[in-house]
């Protein structure tokens, strides 16, 4: 039986839409869970929204709708990103859900009945935007840290959570268990703060002032504090207290969050864990915030950065690269457009992208498009062992994927795509390739590249899935009846790649970029006008409304219930998703490669569920059928005229 993973992500308040902190922290999730379920573990990630309190009634009364109505809006928005942004979750909550307002309940009344929730009258600090009081020595010149705004007075009374009772326990624990909360830094500010004497927490809210809420179990004139039904998700997820799914992944259960919250995962979830006699989580990963000029990115602040934004300027997968690679894990970063085409123009286009079209592109002058048999003793000698390097790469990786630090994971790969770069330069093939008598010592150079290709396609695959599919699929890795090796034990072994295994064309992973604007993109993006139908004779100016590109296919699936279709992913200069009638007369994997011509400038059509975003051209008669192709490689999105 596979061991259970078993990761969440802050469930993301709907105050506001998605930006680029929901989703660093959202495909951290996702590429935690991708390299774990490489290690043969059942992962289960779980993410989704937090609706109740005072933010999302006055959002709502803004707008001039329900609660409830303005939550699901905004709550359907974080659900349909993730998958724009590749985010495989298992699981999207939300405290709206009556399966989750009944397990809060419960948890309630259980820590009610032993004693330790009571009501009394409280006056303090109380800040609105983040809807909770704060003491004195939390303010930053007298002002709340996040919002940067001096919290009001307020007096009420409220029911309140002796959380005082279970310091020293908390303290004692954090102790025994170094890695409770990592990195260390965040430890040690959590211990710091459990050096003074720990205030109780006040748990409800009257419905005088507040009534977009759960109703406390024991005062129908209360609903609980939002931290209360928030925290309270990554239980009520698992079927809380009797579903198999919490007997099977609460006891490796770990959080990952931004700084910002580590108090309320730090130090109020473990007590209210405790003081309801359910085990304890085993982890807590804090990562850090990004900045803008400096400033922590945040609505209210107004400088927050759209990831579809992004994404669709410079791809995806250049997106989660530079998001993983540029934050160290726990500490800050600073965003920025030109630090991001700095990355992909350096890293993906001149580094992996270089070496991955250089290898094919020799392997397919020099070997016939095929893997070529391997002998070690025909290796030329070079200061460079890639096969030790490798072992030493792939452990360096796994240990650093463990801790969240993916930035050093990344790094340590990319030393290695160096190494490859300069064993190309040392051994130089295409000399080998002058000497008929080399002809073995060029097939073990080469066999040594591709192996090495191989294994850094397992590797960068968490990160980036896509392109590690496109690597799979050019290496011979993928198609029919075979998928891509990515298990962390076969990266760790040498040699797996077989003689005479096809390779495809070399294809272009990362073209270099240039920053963008958002209007720009959108002027490229805007498809024309249709046209009108093309008769027998038309004039220049009617033909050259049709815009068409050269396109260089990077993967191609089958439709699932469609006989006649293909999903290809095409580069144009762009990457576009382009359904064509061509499943009958191709294999997927034999388009794969090919340089092919695209009608750009269609309206968008949805096929099958799937938006096509352009036109393949094909000759088609009733036996046979053949896409139109150049005479020769030519960059993608070339215009053909």
């Amino acid at each position: 039986m596979a061991e259970p993973y078993y990761l969440t992500t802050p469930i993301y308040y709907v105050n506001a839409r998605p930006h680029l902190g929901h989703a660093y922290t959202t495909i951290m999730a996702d590429v935690a869970c991708r390299f774990n379920a490489m290690c043969h573990k059942e992962t289960f990630l779980l993410t989704g929204t937090d609706e109740h309190g005072d933010k999302i009634m006055k959002a709502a009364a803004a707008e001039n709708i329900s609660p409830k109505a303005y939550a699901d809006k905004i709550s359907a928005l974080f659900r349909e990103l993730w998958p724009e942004l590749n985010i495989q979750y298992s699981q999207f909550i939300r405290t709206t859900d009556e399966k989750h307002k009944q397990v809060v309940r419960d948890l309630l009344m259980r820590i009610y009945d032993a004693g330790d929730i009571y009501y009394s009258e409280y006056e303090g600090l109380y800040c609105y935007g983040c809807e909770r009081f704060y003491g004195e020595r939390e303010l930053v010149d007298g002002k709340c840290p996040d919002h940067e705004t001096a919290p009001e007075t307020l007096k009420e009374s409220n029911y309140f959570f002796k959380m005082s009772k279970y310091q020293q326990w908390l303290i004692d624990h954090i102790k025994a268990n170094p890695d409770f909360i990592r990195p260390e830094a965040y430890r040690t500010e959590i211990l710091s703060f459990l050096k003074e004497p720990l205030e109780d927490l006040c748990i409800s809210r009257p419905k005088s002032r507040l009534d977009w809420g759960i109703t406390l179990p024991f005062d129908d004139k209360y609903v609980t504090y939002v931290w209360f039904d928030a925290l309270t998700n990554y239980i009520s997820a698992l079927d809380f207290p009797d579903g198999e799914k919490f007997e099977k992944f609460w006891p490796v259960s770990q959080h990952l969050t931004a700084k910002d919250i580590i108090k309320p995962h730090g130090i109020y979830w473990p007590i209210m864990l405790k003081a309801a006699g359910i085990p304890v989580y085993q982890h807590l990963n804090v990562h850090g915030f990004w900045k803008i000029d400096q400033s922590k990115m945040s609505k209210s602040l107004g400088n927050v950065v759209s990831p579809l934004e992004m994404k669709d300027i410079y791809g995806l997968d250049a997106f989660r690269y530079f998001l993983c690679r540029e934050m160290t894990f726990g500490l800050d970063a600073s965003f920025s457009e030109d630090a991001l085409v700095d990355r992909i123009n350096a890293d993906l286009a001149n580094d992996i992208g270089n070496l991955f079209s250089r290898v094919l592109a020799m392997a397919n002058k020099y070997c016939g498009g095929t893997v070529p048999a391997f002998d070690a003793d025909c290796l030329p000698e070079t200061e460079l062992n890639l096969e030790a390097l490798a072992g030493r790469t792939v452990t360096e990786y796994e240990k650093h994927m463990q801790s969240f630090a993916f930035s050093r994971a990344l790094t340590a790969v990319w030393e290695f795509i160096g190494a490859m770069n300069r064993f190309v330069d040392y051994t130089a093939p295409w000399e080998l390739a002058k000497d008929p008598g080399r002809k073995q010592s060029l097939d073990a150079v080469l066999y040594t590249l591709i192996e090495g290709l191989r294994i850094i396609s397992g590797l960068v695959s968490p990160v980036m899935p896509d392109t590690a599919r496109i690597m799979a699929g050019q290496l011979g890795l993928s198609g029919e009846g075979r998928t891509p090796a990515y298990d962390l034990e076969t990266l760790k072994t040498w040699g797996t790649m077989a003689a005479g295994t096809k390779l495809q064309k070399p294809v272009s992973l990362f073209p270099r970029v240039e920053k963008k604007t958002p209007q720009a993109v959108a002027a490229e993006k805007k498809p024309a006008r249709p046209d009108p139908p093309i008769e027998a004779a038309v004039g220049i100016d009617q033909f050259s409304k049709i815009d068409l590109r050269v396109g260089t296919v990077l993967a191609a699936e089958k439709i699932p219930k469609a006989k006649k279709l293909l999903k290809l992913q095409v580069d144009i200069g762009e990457k576009r998703t382009i359904v064509a009638g061509l499943a009958e007369r191709y294999a997927p994997e034999a388009l794969v490669g090919k340089q092919v011509v695209i009608v750009a400038n269609l309206k968008p059509a949805k096929l099958m569920g799937v938006e096509s975003h352009g036109m393949v051209l094909a000759a088609v008669n009733e036996n046979q059928a053949a896409v139109a192709t150049l005479d020769g490689e030519i960059l993608p999105g070339t215009r053909i005229k």
